[in-house]
C-alpha cells in the first residue's frame, strides 16, 4: 500500500513573460500591487489602492479650487458654503492622510530594495500580530536565470508590468486570498529575502533565518521566458497552497 504523501498540493498556472520585459519596474509593481491587494482583501484600508489615490487627489484638488473661489467671492452665503463644504474635504483628507503616506513609505522601501537587489529572490507578506504568530502568509518568488534588466529611476509601468501583475491578483483570487479575515486592525510584514552584502538602509530590520508554516502560505513563484538561438523555454507562475 502506498504512503499518502504529506506535502501540499502544488496546482499550475502560466504565465510568459520575455526576459528582456522581466525587469525591476515589473516586480516593484507586482510586489507592491499585491500587498494592495492582500491589505483590501484583509479588510484593513477601505479600498483598492487606486481607488484611494483617485479619491485622494480629487479631494486635494478640489479643495484647493474652493480655496481659489472663496478668495474672490464676498457674498456672506456663498462664502459660508464653501468653507462648510471646505471643512468637510479637510475631514476626508486628513483620515486618508496617514494611510497614504503609509503607502508611500512602503513604495519608497520597495523601490529602494529592488534597485539595491534586482534579482530579489522573494517577499515573504505575512499578517498578524508579529512575525512570529502570522495568521496569513503570502509568498512571491522570482526566478532571475539570466538576471534582470536595470530599472528606471521612474519605476514606470510598462505593459510587461501590467500583465505580470494582474495576473498575480487573478491567482491570489483563484486561490481564496482573504476569503478567512479576523476583525479588527493587523499588522503587516513584508520581509525580504536579500543577500548578505544587501547595503540595509535604516528603516529595514534585519530578520535571519525566517521561517513560517507552510499550510498557512500561499506561494507565487514567478519564472520568466528564456529565448536562445530563436527558442524560448516556457515561463510559469507556480503557486503553492
Amino acid at each position: 500500500m502506498a504512503k499518502a504523501s504529506s506535502e501540499p498540493k502544488i496546482d499550475y498556472a502560466e504565465i510568459y513573460t520575455a526576459s528582456d520585459t522581466f525587469d525591476g519596474s515589473a516586480v516593484f509593481h507586482t510586489i507592491y500591487d499585491a500587498v494592495g491587494f492582500v491589505l483590501y482583501m484583509h479588510q484593513q484600508i477601505p479600498s483598492t489602492v487606486q481607488d484611494m489615490s483617485v479619491e485622494f487627489d480629487a479631494m486635494h484638488s478640489e479643495y484647493k479650487q474652493l480655496e481659489m473661489e472663496l478668495g474672490t467671492e464676498v457674498k456672506p452665503s456663498f462664502r459660508r458654503k464653501h468653507v462648510s463644504k471646505m471643512r468637510d474635504i479637510k475631514v476626508g483628507i486628513k483620515r486618508l492622510d496617514k494611510l497614504m503616506n503609509s503607502l508611500l513609505n512602503v513604495q519608497t522601501a520597495f523601490k529602494i530594495m529592488v534597485s539595491e537587489i534586482p534579482t530579489i529572490d522573494g517577499v515573504v507578506l505575512a499578517l498578524g500580530a508579529s512575525p512570529l504568530r502570522p495568521k496569513h502568509i503570502y509568498v512571491l518568488n522570482f526566478s532571475h536565470e539570466s538576471g534582470v534588466s536595470k530599472v528606471d529611476d521612474d519605476f514606470a509601468r510598462s505593459k510587461a508590468a501590467d500583465t505580470l501583475s494582474r495576473k498575480a491578483i487573478r491567482t491570489l483570487i483563484s486561490k481564496d486570498a482573504g476569503s478567512v479575515t479576523y476583525p479588527g486592525p493587523i499588522k503587516l510584514f513584508v520581509l525580504i529575502k536579500a543577500p548578505s552584502s544587501f547595503n540595509q538602509p535604516m528603516h529595514f530590520l534585519p530578520k535571519r533565518d525566517f521561517r513560517y508554516n507552510r499550510k498557512l502560505a500561499t506561494e507565487l513563484h514567478f519564472y520568466h521566458r528564456l529565448c536562445l538561438s530563436g527558442y524560448c523555454s516556457s515561463a510559469e507562475t507556480r503557486i503553492r497552497k
